[in-house]
Formats: C-alpha cells, structure tokens, sequence
C-alpha cells in the first residue's frame, strides 16, 4: 500500500469514529421527590430489550444528597429511564413480599400498575444530549 493510500485509510478510519463519538450523547437526569437524603440514587437508561433488566448497558449513580446522574456515552435511539433510591446503599433494591422498600421511577412518569410500567409508557427518543427527571415513588 503506498504512503497516500495508507494515509487516506487512517483519515477515513478516524473520520467514521469521529462521526460515531459525535453521535454518543450525555444524558442528565434529575431525580425528584426523594423523601430523603440517605444513601445513593442508583439510573439506568435502558434500550426495550433490556427495561426492566439488571442488563442496562447504560448506568449511572450519585449521592442522594445531589440526584443529578449523567449517563455518558449514549448512541441516538429509544430507551427508558429508571432510577431506584438506594437509600442504605447495598446497591439493590429492596423488597419484602414482592413490594419495593425503596423509592423507584421511570421516565415520563410512567405508572406502575402491578408491576413494572410497560416500555412503550416510559420510552424517549435520545438524539443529542438531553436532560429529564425522574418523580421517585415510594410503596410503604
């Protein structure tokens, strides 16, 4: 391969990584309604295949003292935001008999009706870097 050619394909090779880290977007999300400050606030932007999931390729945390979650990194398409109050910080969310312990939320309120909200009630289109926020809910 001669000099240009070699040349030519790393220029080409950067432009088309260039193109896709310009497409990544950051996400900011605001989790609202805490009612209080302990522990963590624990975000998972979620394409439908994995909603609901502990696959969530996109994750976040910060101190339930600031609730405000970045999600770096994230390609343009469709997901679901939700976000559980993680309030003695084991890093799951607690139950007893089936009901969450802890604060959770999704994106776009969406309900929770025996059971997790469907994708479709919480999905949001990502072009760009967005922002939302998440309303914690509490069932005890």
């Amino acid at each position: 391969m001669t000099d240009c050619k070699r040349v030519l394909a790393l220029l080409a090779g950067l432009s088309a990584t260039g193109a896709q880290m310009a497409m990544a977007a950051d996400v900011t999300i605001d989790v609202a309604n805490l009612r209080n400050a302990a522990g963590l606030v624990h975000v998972a932007l979620c394409p439908e295949e994995s909603f609901t999931k502990p696959q969530c390729p996109w994750r976040a945390s910060a101190r339930a003292t600031d609730p405000r979650v970045t999600v770096t990194g994230v390609p343009a398409g469709v997901y679901a935001a939700q976000a559980f109050h993680d309030e003695n910080a084991d890093g799951r969310l607690n139950r007893r008999m089936f009901r969450p312990l802890e604060g959770l939320g999704f994106s776009r309120d969406a309900p929770m009706r025996r059971g997790p909200p469907r994708f479709g009630d919480a999905a949001v289109r990502i072009d760009g870097d967005s922002r939302m926020t998440i309303n914690m809910r509490y069932y005890r």
